[in-house]
């Protein structure tokens, strides 16, 4: 890798903001607010809208469209004559 053309990589804090779930990885990401993580160090925080734990997909709470109901709408109103 050539020096000084990579952004830094180090550990990093998200905290979801509607879960209340946080969790410590390493990324490219950087932020001006820092959080007091487990261990006791001090860590950026990067905040974001949406986690693995608020996501309706991952929580089981996402509904189900009725698509057979479209496509037949659909056939009926623009279907082959």
């Amino acid at each position: 890798m050539k020096p000084g053309i990579h952004p830094s990589y180090g550990p990093v804090v998200f905290r979801d903001k509607a879960g209340g779930f946080a969790f410590l990885t390493r990324s490219t990401m950087t932020s001006d607010k820092t959080v007091e993580w487990e261990d006791g160090r001090t860590y950026p925080v990067v905040d974001v809208e949406i986690s693995s734990q608020s996501h309706p997909f991952y929580t089981g709470t996402a509904r189900v469209l009725d698509t057979a109901g479209r496509v037949e709408r659909f056939e009926r109103r623009y279907g082959a004559k």
